[in-house]
């Protein structure tokens, strides 16, 4: 099983916003990087994306099943 982060990185770019925003706001680069490679990442850095983006879990990512 596997997790895509597109739709965050969609988000960010409809609102002109780019990956050196998140470390501004507070997420360690290493989550940055997580995030970008499409790795895990616990529930409180989702809830802190959901805060700064005001959007709700489902709009940040999707699950993906294994095949």
């Amino acid at each position: 099983m596997s997790v895509s982060y597109k739709k965050l990185f969609d988000i960010m770019e409809k609102r002109g916003l780019k990956k050196y925003w998140l470390r501004q706001n507070g997420i360690n680069p290493k989550v940055v990087d997580a995030l970008k490679n499409n790795r895990n990442v616990n529930v409180s850095t989702i809830m802190d994306l959901c805060r700064l983006l005001e959007c709700q879990p489902g709009d940040l990512f999707e699950y993906i099943p294994d095949e």
